[in-house]
């Protein structure tokens, strides 16, 4: 599994060579207020920033640009990752198809298809989502770009952790929200390649934590996906994921949070640290709160995985109207 974990690394440097020209070195940021308390050091790496407002334009970047060119391409999304590959679709002249659950964050489905790519709504959630373009896929000719359970993907994602590494020398503890896996398991893999003694957290929603689940299983297991304030997390993970092996040999603790503890990580963004980010950015702040107290004297990196949120149902969950 190390040899795993190391040829992921390595893959993440080569990523970082062919995306850097195409997406934003996003800052990292001391808080404000959180860990204040506890005697922590919190830094917020603030993906919420980047070119598309989500880290997933780094993956799909990844991807798209070590396919040939030429050739219809197709992908699935709960939308963070179908914006990121309508950009990316765009900026190297890729076709490419999108498929969104129906339950879509309207903002999202807006700004996909601003970028003029083919969307295709189908299922209550992503995995269903996800099937349906792997039907695509094999029935039409088009090439599968997974939103975690792909190489490439996977080490675009882990660029986010070699510039945490850069931007600051000893950092204890990095906190990332878990959806597929997709960053967790690229930011893991650098971690443990380059930074050993760095523990990574994993941050799990409970009302949709398919990875979280197969992780304690150590095997792909069917959870119950309820709806939740974190959506770009939701949803079921491929039965092959590669993303389930690299996440157990390389994520230190998982914690569990619920939609309250979500919602009031949401109100502490807002109103203490002036930034509006979506649930699932929040989440991992609500696991660092969660274990904060154990904390004390370290630093620790939460990141904010995007700000591509449905104004209406932040509102409602920041200030109750």
């Amino acid at each position: 599994m190390q040899t795993i974990v190391f040829e992921t690394a390595a893959a993440a440097v080569r990523a970082r060579a062919r995306i850097r020209d195409h997406i934003y070195q996003t800052p990292l940021l001391p808080a404000r207020k959180a860990g204040k308390a506890e005697g922590a050091t919190v830094l917020f790496k603030a993906e919420n920033f980047q070119l598309t407002g989500s880290f997933k334009i780094r993956g799909a970047m990844s991807k798209m640009s070590a396919q040939p060119a030429g050739g219809r391409l197709i992908t699935a999304s709960s939308g963070n990752h179908g914006i990121g590959a309508a950009h990316a679709s765009k900026a190297l002249s890729r076709s490419l198809t999108v498929v969104l659950p129906q339950t879509v964050v309207p903002a999202k489905l807006e700004k996909i298809r601003s970028y003029g790519v083919e969307v295709i709504l189908h299922g209550e959630e992503t995995g269903l989502a996800e099937q349906h373009a792997q039907e695509r896929a094999a029935s039409e000719g088009h090439a599968y770009v997974s939103p975690y359970n792909d190489p490439d993907i996977v080490a675009g994602q882990g660029t986010i952790a070699l510039e945490i590494l850069e931007q600051c020398a000893g950092v204890d503890n990095v906190f990332v929200a878990m959806g597929g896996g997709g960053l967790i398991s690229g930011i893991g893999a650098v971690l443990k390649a380059f930074s050993p003694r760095t523990k990574l957290y994993g941050v799990a929603a409970s009302h949709s934590k398919a990875l979280a689940a197969s992780m304690a299983a150590g095997r792909v297991v069917e959870t119950e996906h309820r709806e939740t304030l974190a959506d770009a997390v939701a949803g079921g993970i491929d039965l092959d994921t590669i993303t389930l092996p690299l996440s157990m040999a390389t994520v230190d603790e998982v914690v569990e949070c619920g939609e309250d503890d979500i919602r009031a990580a949401l109100k502490t963004l807002a109103l203490e640290e002036n930034m509006i980010v979506e649930g699932s950015a929040a989440l991992a702040l609500a696991g660092f709160e969660k274990v904060a107290a154990s904390l004390s004297g370290q630093t620790s990196v939460i990141l904010l995985c995007g700000a591509n949120f449905d104004r209406d149902l932040i509102t409602q969950a920041i200030y109750g109207r």
